[in-house]
């Protein structure tokens, strides 16, 4: 499937948590949801983009978000991630990628590093903000490690991005 676009019914899913229970969507309808995926549990990247993430976490419930992380991981890798690092949100394992491919975020990707491109396949980094409805009101493909939680927060905090930040 393709990457949701602003404006567009989120795609429901049903996911297992790092705690091993079942978890929908539509279970979530009436709260913001932040739905970010990221490609693999406690390498780098990953790493830094949940750390960031918890630095600001009273933000995010300060605004009533709730945040839901989603990588190709299996239950007890992200469970073992959330464990290491004290993460109070939960993270969803998709290690069929069926959460990745209905939402147009697994496949072959090419990226740049210190100016070598590199070819491989699994999750581009990418996020949504999902509103009570179950609205996308926002959605970026290919979101930087760093900057993202800091991005998402500003939107959530100023309360409308534009349809302009999001990108396919």
């Amino acid at each position: 499937m393709a990457f949701p676009q602003v404006g567009e019914t989120a795609p429901d899913f049903t996911a297992q948590t790092d705690t091993g229970e079942t978890l929908s969507l539509s279970d979530l309808r009436g709260k913001r949801v932040v739905l970010y995926f990221y490609p693999k549990a406690d390498t780098p990247g990953c790493t830094r983009q949940a750390c960031t993430i918890l630095d600001n976490y009273q933000r995010f419930k300060d605004v009533d978000v709730v945040v839901l992380g989603s990588s190709p991981d299996t239950v007890e890798e992200q469970a073992a991630f959330k464990t290491k690092y004290d993460l109070p949100f939960t993270l969803l394992a998709d290690s069929d990628h069926t959460l990745a491919d209905v939402y147009g975020v697994w496949g072959t990707h090419t990226t740049s590093f210190k100016g070598v491109e590199h070819t491989s396949t699994g999750v581009r980094r990418s996020t949504v903000i999902i509103d009570p409805d179950g609205v996308v009101s926002y959605a970026q493909f290919g979101v930087d490690a760093t900057k993202n939680p800091g991005e998402l927060l500003d939107i959530l905090e100023k309360g409308t991005p534009t349809p302009n930040d999001s990108q396919a």
